[in-house]
C-alpha cells in the first residue's frame, strides 16, 4: 500500500504528525509512506526512518509538484492539513481513499470570540491526527513524538554541550503575542545556576542580544541565528530542561522527552497543541505550562498578532513564576 501524507506547514505542526507516520509504518503491512510538504520544512522529515520519500513543493511550482505525485499512483491519501489546497490536490490526483483530519475551526472561533465558553474538546491534536487513520487499522502507540537529526553535527565550538548540564531558552515565535518579553525570561531564569543556551531564528537576534546583556553576569551562550533547524534540535536533545514559547522548537523538545517550561500568551493549551509526551513520561511530570488563566481578553486569536490588541500584553506580562524551580 502506497500512502501519501499531506501537511504543508509549519515546523511544529509537522512534528506533531510524526506519531501518525510511525504507526502507519509499523502497523500497516507492506506500506510505503511518502510525505508532501513545502521545501522550507524538509529538515523536519528528511532523516525519518518511517518515510520512504519526502515530496517537496519547491518554490511554489505547483504543476511540477502535482505531476511528480501523479507518477506515484497512490492508494491512499492521509490529509492532515485539510485546507483548500490539500482538498484540491486530492481531487487532482484522483485517489479514491482519502482520510482527512477533522478541524475544529468553529470551536476555536467560539473560544476566541466568547473566551471562557467551553467548546473545545479535551483532546490533543496528536490524538485527533491518529483518529484520522483508525479506519486504516492503525492505532496510537502512545510513544510520543519523533524527531530525527540524522548526520547533523553541531559546530565544533558547541560540541561541549553534549557533556554539560544547561538550560535551552527558545526565544522564537511567529507572532509577537506568542513571544515572552525579555524581562519575563530574565525573571524566570535569574535564580538558576545552570548555563543558558539561547535558540531562535535570525529574526530573534535583537531580542537575544537584549537577554544576553541583561544576564551579563551569567554563563550565556547566544546561538540565535547561528544554527540550522536540526542543529538547534541537537541543542535541545542535549539540554537538561527547555524554556519555550508556544512554537515549533517546543514540540521538538517534547520529541526528545525533555522537561519543558512553556510560556503561553494569546494562545491557550486548550487549542490542543501543548507538549505531547510518551505515556507515563517522567519529563511530562517535570514540565509546567505557565500562563495567566481567566483573562477576559484571552485567547484573542487562534494564531497570533504582531502586537497586543489591548495594548497591555497582560497574558505574558502577568505570568507568575511562584514555585518554579530550574
Amino acid at each position: 500500500m502506497k500512502i501519501l501524507v499531506l501537511r504543508f506547514s509549519s515546523i511544529g505542526d509537522i512534528v506533531l504528525t510524526s506519531p501518525v507516520v510511525r504507526v502507519l509504518y509499523k502497523q500497516i503491512p507492506n506500506v510505503e509512506i511518502h510525505f508532501a510538504t513545502k521545501n522550507a520544512f524538509e529538515q523536519t522529515l528528511c532523516f525519518s526512518p518511517y518515510i520512504h520519500k519526502v515530496k517537496l513543493l519547491e518554490n511554489g511550482n505547483w504543476n511540477k509538484f502535482v505531476n511528480n505525485l501523479k507518477e506515484e499512483k497512490y492508494d491512499v491519501i492521509v490529509d492532515l492539513h485539510n485546507n483548500l489546497r490539500t482538498r484540491r490536490l486530492s481531487f487532482v490526483l484522483g485517489v479514491k481513499k482519502v482520510y482527512r483530519f477533522k478541524k475544529h475551526n468553529v470551536a476555536k472561533w467560539l473560544a476566541v470570540k466568547f473566551k471562557n465558553i467551553k467548546v473545545l474538546p479535551q483532546v490533543h491534536i496528536v490524538d485527533r491526527y491518529i483518529n484520522t487513520i483508525e479506519k486504516l487499522g492503525a492505532q496510537n502507540d502512545y510513544m510520543g513524538l519523533d524527531y530525527f537529526t540524522g548526520t547533523t553535527k553541531l559546530p565544533e565550538s558547541l560540541n561541549f554541550l553534549s557533556q554539560t548540564k544547561f538550560l535551552a531558552v527558545v526565544l522564537g515565535g511567529q507572532y509577537f503575542t506568542k513571544r515572552a518579553p525579555v524581562n519575563k525570561l530574565v525573571e524566570l531564569v535569574k535564580d538558576s545556576s545552570y548555563p543558558l543556551v539561547l535558540l531562535g531564528g535570525k529574526e530573534d537576534k535583537a531580542e537575544g542580544e537584549k537577554l544576553e546583556n541583561l544576564l551579563v553576569e551569567r554563563n550565556v551562550i547566544n546561538a540565535i541565528g547561528l544554527l540550522s533547524l536540526n542543529q538547534s534540535a541537537l541543542v535541545l536533545k542535549f539540554s537538561h530542561k527547555v524554556i519555550s514559547n508556544d512554537t515549533g522548537l517546543m514540540h521538538i523538545a517534547a520529541a526528545f522527552n525533555k522537561p519543558i517550561l512553556s510560556l503561553w500568551g494569546n494562545t491557550i493549551p486548550e487549542f490542543g497543541m501543548y507538549p505531547y509526551y510518551p505515556k507515563n513520561s517522567d519529563a511530562e511530570k517535570h514540565s509546567l505550562v505557565l500562563q495567566v488563566k481567566h483573562l477576559d481578553c484571552r485567547p484573542c486569536s487562534k494564531i497570533g498578532f504582531d502586537s497586543c490588541p489591548q495594548g497591555h500584553f497582560n497574558c505574558m506580562n502577568n505570568i507568575e513564576f511562584k514555585n518554579v524551580t530550574l
